[in-house]
């Protein structure tokens, strides 16, 4: 039996826990007070308008709980506003504020460069290569 980090998914795994905090510390040391998921929630908020919380979270590869918290924190720092359904009291829609527009458009440029500097040697080819296998283990795990 393969240990755990001789396998693919550990290689995966490992590679996107990288990525994400090489990513947040280069938007920390940019001074930006924002963590990468809630720069993608609110990214996908602004990209989705009327999205619902579940649509978020799958999305995001989040449980509704943790969208819930995010949007929370998100509606407190007025990146976000939150503003219920008459019919439907438990519904609710999200925009995005211009403090929120803002920071999206300031950490932009910084994510740009961390996608850059993290496929820095890495041929469109076999990007395009990497994607189309990792597509593959995603729909084996989904049939």
């Amino acid at each position: 039996m393969a240990k755990p980090e001789q396998t693919i998914f550990y290689s995966i795994e490992e590679s996107i826990k990288s990525y994400r905090q090489f990513a947040q510390k280069r938007i920390n040391d940019k001074g930006f007070d924002i963590t990468i998921d809630q720069g993608l929630i609110l990214s996908i908020i602004h990209d989705n308008p009327g999205i619902s919380q579940k649509e978020i979270a799958a999305r995001a590869f989040k449980d509704h709980a943790s969208v819930t918290r995010i949007i929370e924190l998100l509606v407190k720092r007025n990146f976000l506003k939150r503003d219920s359904f008459e019919e439907d009291r438990r519904r609710f829609n999200l925009n995005v504020t211009e403090e929120g527009k803002t920071i999206l458009t300031e950490v932009q440029p910084i994510v740009d460069i961390n996608r850059k500097t993290a496929v820095e040697g890495i041929s469109e080819e076999e990007i395009e290569l990497l994607r189309k296998l990792v597509n593959k283990i995603t729909a084996n795990c989904r049939s």
